[in-house]
């Protein structure tokens, strides 16, 4: 249902792009932009649950989600737009994000608490994007909406994992290669002009990334599948500053 509904946004914005330009297009078409926010998760895991044989001895592992492993990861963004005409923008942008990973307990080894850290979460993407800007009774103030097609570049991602209690570790576990994910996203929010060449900004949107591209460094435990499934929806929320030139 989140999906079907996101998507049938997307097209409906995409409509307005349609319609015939403006008759007082601005007089700065071109404008660069950038903004620091939190990618705040959904939905995704980092690996599914499990059972299987560690060692000779049997594992349990409990699902993990992107929020259990990495929480809240700050985003940084950078991106260049040009005004069709003075509603309809076209914009691209480049992220960047890099997220540590805690220390979480990700189940059982026999009958002893089995440990594990990440690599860190390292991606950047570049996206391609339609905003419309509505008008308002406050000339300076001017909400939009949009949505945003693109690929992320995402790190491997290792593991080492630890029964402490057993005295044992299985380093460098291999989770996930080097992935180029598909991302999909929609947002709202509002521009705020300063004056006519700088505006502030404030948006708030729904962003989907494909599955990473999981290896089977757990092959022959029993656990392989754990991490087939890590497709993820994040909740980024920016704030920016954008100059118009």
């Amino acid at each position: 249902m989140i999906v079907r509904g996101v998507f049938s946004f997307a097209i409906a914005l995409l409509l307005c792009s349609t319609q015939a330009f403006a008759q007082n297009p601005p007089d700065r078409r071109w404008s660069g932009e950038a903004s620091l926010g939190w990618d705040n998760s959904i939905s995704g895991n980092v690996h599914s649950a499990g059972i299987g044989v560690l060692n000779g001895l049997p594992a349990v592992i409990e699902k993990r989600s992107y929020d259990d492993v990495y929480g809240t990861g700050v985003q940084f963004r950078f991106g260049l737009g040009y005004m069709l005409d003075d509603r309809q923008q076209v914009r691209g942008t480049f992220t960047l994000q890099n997220v540590s990973a805690d220390l979480v307990q990700i189940g059982a080894l026999g009958t002893a608490p089995l440990y594990a850290t990440f690599d860190d979460y390292s991606s950047f993407a570049l996206d391609g994007g339609y905003r419309y800007h509505f008008e308002t009774k406050y000339p300076k103030l001017r909400p939009f909406a949009g949505a945003t097609l693109g690929i992320a570049v995402i790190d491997e991602i290792d593991a080492a994992l630890a029964a402490p209690a057993l005295g044992l570790t299985f380093d460098a576990t291999d989770f996930y290669d080097g992935t180029a994910a598909f991302t999909f996203g929609v947002e709202g929010g509002a521009v705020y002009a300063l004056n006519d060449r700088f505006d502030v900004e404030a948006n708030l949107g729904f962003r989907y990334v494909s599955g990473l591209s999981e290896i089977d460094g757990l092959q022959g435990t029993g656990l392989e599948d754990i991490n087939d499934d890590s497709g993820r929806w994040t909740l980024p929320l920016m704030f920016g500053v954008r100059v118009k030139f």
